[in-house]
């Protein structure tokens, strides 16, 4: 008997779990749903390591520029110099110019609709350049949202389907049934490991995301308080 056991144990079921095997084993309906949510999750760190990357060096250039753009002694030529980079706050600061110029470009000027249209140009673009860095932040909330129920249909389905095999067989063995329960699990596991992700990223993006608007909507500020004193002369 404990020779048939050692045997058994040998030439048995694996000891441990193997997803590829899992995956290679489910229902073709389940391998859609894993494939699906396998893409997903790539999908999604390719977000959050190209948004971690691009966030660093877009704080990085609105920084130095912001540095430099107080301490210039000829606005203009500085945001010359600087208007074919990708800086979003040198962006704000052109369409800010670029309302000062027709606002003040007739022989009488209004100087509380040249404010306020100068507030509005530069909110404007303010809220142009967030949307712009927040762009794809919305794919990671759909994917933390969807993926578990997605990941739930490829469970439910083989779980189904497991029990389809034992009518079939007309067996309620646990060795039948097993694996392709377990192959459905699998389906769920992959759709938390693409959704839990992609919510800590999406909050913590969104965060740094308003973040970086605040400080564009002060730099904005700022600078319309310089633009306004300059209407008073």
């Amino acid at each position: 008997m404990m020779l048939q056991a050692l045997a058994a144990g040998v030439s048995g079921a694996p000891t441990r779990l193997n997803p590829v095997e899992l995956f290679l084993h489910a229902d073709i309906v389940v391998q859609i749903v894993m494939g699906g949510l396998v893409l997903a999750s790539v999908w999604v760190w390719t977000i959050i390591v190209g948004f971690m990357v691009r966030m660093t060096l877009v704080r990085s250039r609105c920084r130095k520029y912001e540095d430099g753009f107080w301490s210039a002694r000829d606005i203009d030529a500085y945001q010359k110099s600087h208007e074919d980079q990708d800086i979003p706050s040198a962006r704000v600061v052109s369409a800010a110019l670029a309302e000062w110029r027709r606002s003040t470009s007739g022989k009488s000027i209004d100087r509380e609709g040249t404010r306020q249209r100068l507030s509005m140009a530069m909110e404007s673009a303010v809220t142009q350049e967030t949307d712009r860095l927040s762009n794809r932040l919305n794919f990671l909330a759909t994917v933390g949202t969807v993926a578990p129920f997605v990941g739930l249909f490829g469970t439910v389905w083989g779980v189904m389907d497991s029990f389809f095999n034992i009518g079939a067989q007309q067996n309620s063995s646990l060795a039948v049934v097993a694996p392709g329960i377990s192959e459905a699990l699998f389906a769920t596991a992959i759709g938390l490991f693409a959704a839990i992700p992609s919510v800590v990223a999406y909050n913590r993006f969104s965060h740094r995301v308003n973040g970086f608007e605040t400080g564009l909507f002060r730099f904005a500020d700022r600078f319309h308080t310089t633009l306004s004193r300059e209407l008073e002369q």
